[in-house]
């Protein structure tokens, strides 16, 4: 028979449950939450890692898809899970956008959540139609003028990174196109090449086949360099708009009463699944490039992309209600 501690005998004659007490981490599965439909990004992040992870933690990792709202419903459940290191949520760009632009969100994003790690980061790219009549960025520009509101341009959701990149650079272009919104990068890829829009911004991984297979016309990269799968693409810096550069990150986060314990332990498995070479092979096949930061590095950036989406909003004044 097995011995108790001497706490124990206290817990059993206090009538407390050994259960309440403590115990490592983890304890239990680990559950991540991303916000966007299978195959997106987060998505394929959380599914990469989700090996990796569950060999270092020394339990099973369960991946739940949970899309819409503009990431919100996904994150809203985060926020209400139990904070004990146990539910992880994959965030993008969105996540520090969605207070800027919604005037109502389900949780609060500072107060509610803590950062964990940032994971990767990708450019995007302007393509057209082959049926509109432009090379360059500049000859868009020219024919967007001539015909105000008449272009459409197609995002990966109202409230991402990729609508709020497309209104700043309408607003300095002094351009007038009509924002629609899929719901992820495939499906707005999709519309244009259907010519159900004139325009697409999204991922360059969602858009360098059909670039390359000549069924999109590519104009520019938002990166601060050209990229190696659309090299003969030149930046949007390049192309008259110098200063300009954006990209869609990708990062974790937990509930923000999360013992301190659990977050760093957490952070340092993602950082070190992320230098193994079956994780680095898929991210490089996604188009992701590695961008990694630990918890602190993590929260600064979260809360300077926070103020700096908000002055974003503010210029082009962009509202999603």
């Amino acid at each position: 028979m097995g011995r108790l501690s001497v706490c124990g005998c206290a817990a059993l004659l206090l009538g407390i449950p050994l259960a309440a007490q403590p115990q490592g981490f983890p304890s239990k599965p680990v559950r991540i939450i991303a916000p966007f439909p299978p195959g997106a990004g987060t998505d394929t992040l959380a599914r990469v890692l989700a090996g990796p992870l569950s060999r270092s933690l020394g339990q099973s990792i369960v991946v739940e898809n949970r899309p819409g709202g503009g990431t919100v419903v996904g994150t809203e459940v985060a926020s209400r899970a139990p904070a004990d290191g146990h539910t992880l949520l994959i965030i993008a760009n969105s996540f520090t956008i969605n207070p800027a632009v919604r005037a109502k969100l389900p949780y609060d994003t500072q107060k509610d959540f803590a950062g964990v790690a940032r994971l990767a980061s990708t450019p995007m790219v302007f393509a057209v139609h082959p049926s509109v009549p432009v090379k360059t960025l500049k000859e868009l520009i020219a024919l967007a003028r001539a015909r105000p509101g008449e272009l459409t341009w197609a995002s990966s959701g109202a409230g991402t990174g990729h609508h709020l990149a497309g209104e700043l650079f309408k607003s300095l272009a002094k351009i007038d196109m009509t924002h629609v919104p899929y719901n992820g990068g495939a499906p707005a890829a999709m519309a244009v090449l259907g010519g159900h829009t004139s325009v697409v911004l999204v991922n360059v991984l969602s858009l360098a086949p059909h670039i390359a297979s000549g069924r999109l016309r590519g104009l520019a990269i938002t990166s601060p360099e050209r990229v190696e799968m659309l090299k003969e693409l030149p930046t949007v810096a390049e192309s008259g708009f110098p200063g300009f550069e954006t990209s869609i990150w990708f990062g974790s986060v937990v509930p923000g009463a999360t013992p301190k314990e659990a977050v760093n332990r957490l952070s340092a498995e993602i950082l070190h699944a992320l230098q193994l070479p079956e994780v680095k092979d898929v991210v490089a096949k996604g188009g992701l490039n590695p961008a990694p930061l630990g918890a602190s590095e993590f929260e600064t950036f979260l809360r300077a992309e926070m103020q700096r989406n908000e002055k974003v909003a503010r210029a082009v004044n962009l509202r999603i209600d």
